[in-house]
């Protein structure tokens, strides 16, 4: 069996899981939303006196499903996640209901960017963002550790100089 050559890199599942504490990043992503729809139905419960009982029942049926949602499934999600980068190419799987994979070759890589927001900084997280000569867009690789996430820019921008071809 030959090696595939690397334009012809294959599909296969990625291999390292993300820090454990991307759980608590999706979990305060998770219980965020329904935390702020829970504010503005108790307001409006609170101003709409006619229609509390129905805003106060929404609300916590809002406060229930986020609850569930926000503990329960970053668990789910931390199983599922995953990254590797070889020497051929960048490989991601990621996703909740719909699982993604994406195998994205160092010969079409053209830029590569960690980013970090507040709540990652914060955290010691980084989002890896490979940009690809791909109408598919970019291979992000969200909640890696920080020290990694800059590491890996700097080997994957050292290896993508040394692929031969011109990432188009």
């Amino acid at each position: 069996m030959t090696e595939p050559s690397r334009d012809e890199v294959g599909l296969r599942p990625p291999t390292h899981p993300l820090p454990p504490r991307v759980r608590t990043w999706w979990r305060i992503h998770a219980l965020g939303w329904p935390g702020a729809a829970v504010v503005v139905l108790l307001v409006l419960a609170w101003l709409i006196a006619p229609a509390a009982a129905w805003l106060g029942l929404a609300a916590g049926v809002v406060a229930a499903v986020g609850l569930v949602v926000g503990l329960a499934l970053p668990a789910y999600w931390y199983r599922v996640h995953r990254w590797e980068v070889t020497d051929e190419a960048v490989y991601t799987r990621s996703g909740y209901a719909w699982q993604e994979w994406r195998a994205a070759p160092l010969s079409r890589v053209q830029t590569v960017d960690p980013t970090r927001g507040p709540l990652q900084r914060r955290l010691g997280l980084a989002t890896l963002v490979v940009t690809t000569a791909s109408a598919k867009g970019a291979v992000t690789v969200a909640g890696l550790a920080g020290d990694e996430a800059d590491a890996l820019a700097h080997r994957l921008t050292r290896e993508t100089r040394a692929v031969p071809g011109d990432a188009t």
